[in-house]
């Protein structure tokens, strides 16, 4: 297939899996560059773009070539200046604008359709508030939290929430690298007016992951008097970081002030109800219902980010589509490799009560405030287990073990996994609790 031809199958297939503005962003600055027997290269505009890619996107690359190619394929990047190609153009793939329009808020992404839990409900309460008196009630609203933990979901179900009540609103949206792009591009051009112009008459101004705004001193100075301008006119701000302002290395103390002057309201790790809800939300748009013993299988495998797990659950579907295989338990645990009878049937009281039998001491010595010798170990393996085997968040685990920080459960999740690898005893003890759990 040419590779032209292919591109834009590729690029058909991504756009209708992810969200407008991410493909605007991200693949409209990408080209593919090469393809052979095993590998797929393709050319971006920045590391910036690399680093999201491969990041972020690469299940959905990987799969989408597979699925076009008929093979596994290896992705790797590299970094040049690309230009669209007229082809690519009269194909309608791209449609490049300078003017940020409301087009670009993906309508797939609603407050409606964003599943809520323990994780993020605090957040969501957040969003509905600021869809109600939108530039009064928080603003800047900053949202903050880990990779593909569903700031931008959020984020975007409150712009078409506002624009479903007021469809005449600017709403505009864009990254921080969008930003720092057209701000550039003004420079050069000298069309700042323009460029100001455009951005500081939004009614409500969307920006996304502004800890790239880091280190970057003339994007900052513009930003901050852009913000300036819109808080003045009452104008709703909604920022996403991956990480508070306070964390945020190289931004300056006024913009910092700034960001932390409105609500600022974190998206934790989601937990495994959670997650199961979002993979029977996702299939049910997809038009796969899956079993729920199903659901909570591919829950398990993945404990930190909800885009790799709806990556997961695309390349599944996709798998079982292929060979023309039911949507088993037995089926989704060969796939991913694991043994599906325990996940699905242990609970955090029959990992506590093995440890504790195991070792000797009660629930209330390994839930307990004690700190001796003889406790530590058997509260790392209760963490390492209901982390790895069941696929707790560390802040659901961190409660369960008495209130614990959940710093203290991701150190002592790596420390076991360090340990079994090096001690002996220990790999030894280990083996033999998985045993007992095994039996249960």
């Amino acid at each position: 297939m040419e590779n032209l031809r292919l591109w834009h199958k590729f690029l058909e297939e991504v756009k209708s899996n992810i969200s407008a503005a991410n493909f605007k962003t991200f693949f409209s600055q990408t080209l593919l560059e090469s393809v052979n027997e095993d590998r797929v290269v393709l050319a971006t505009s920045s590391a910036f773009i690399v680093a999201t890619l491969s990041q972020r996107h690469r299940p959905l690359i990987e799969n989408t070539f597979e699925k076009l190619l008929g093979k596994p394929v290896k992705i790797e990047f590299t970094v040049k200046k690309t230009e669209l190609p007229s082809q690519q153009e009269e194909a309608g793939i791209f449609q490049v604008t300078q003017q940020p329009q409301n087009a670009y808020l993906n309508p797939k992404f609603t407050l409606e359709n964003f599943v809520v839990g323990p994780s993020n409900n605090v957040a969501f309460a957040a969003a509905q508030a600021v869809v109600q008196n939108p530039g009064t009630s928080y603003n800047p609203l900053l949202i903050y939290g880990g990779t593909g933990v569903g700031k931008t979901h959020l984020m975007l179900g409150i712009g078409n929430a506002i624009l479903k009540k007021n469809p005449g609103a600017k709403v505009i949206y864009c990254s921080s690298e969008k930003f720092l792009n057209d701000y550039i591009s003004a420079i050069q051009n000298h069309k700042m007016i323009d460029h100001r112009n455009r951005y500081r008459s939004a009614q409500i101004l969307l920006i996304d992951d502004v800890q790239f705004f880091s280190g970057r001193e003339g994007v900052q100075e513009e930003f901050f008097h852009t913000f300036n301008e819109l808080q003045s006119k009452n104008s709703q701000m909604i920022l996403t970081s991956d990480r508070p302002p306070q964390e945020i290395a190289k931004l300056e103390d006024r913009l910092r002030s700034r960001f932390a002057g409105g609500l600022m309201v974190d998206i934790q790790t989601p937990d495994l109800d959670t997650r199961v809800a979002i993979l029977r939300a996702k299939s049910a748009e997809w038009g796969n219902m899956l079993p729920e013993d199903s659901l909570k299988l591919i829950a398990t495998s993945q404990e930190s980010s909800i885009r790799e797990l709806e990556g997961k659950l695309m390349q599944i579907l996709q798998t079982l589509k292929a060979k023309n295989l039911e949507a088993s338990v037995e089926n989704i645990a060969s796939h991913l490799g694991k043994s599906p009878k325990k996940l699905l049937t242990l609970t955090h009281n029959d990992v506590i009560s093995t440890i504790c039998n195991y070792f000797n001491i009660t629930s209330k010595e390994l839930t307990g405030p004690k700190r001796q010798k003889g406790l530590v170990l058997p509260r790392h393996f209760t963490m390492y287990i209901l982390s790895e085997e069941l696929g707790m968040t560390v802040e659901k685990i961190g409660q369960i073990l008495g209130g614990r920080d959940h710093t203290t459960v991701m150190h002592a999740r790596d420390k076991i996994k360090e340990l079994v690898l090096k001690d002996r005893e220990v790999q030894r003890m280990f083996i033999e609790v998985k045993q007992n759990l095994s039996t249960r």
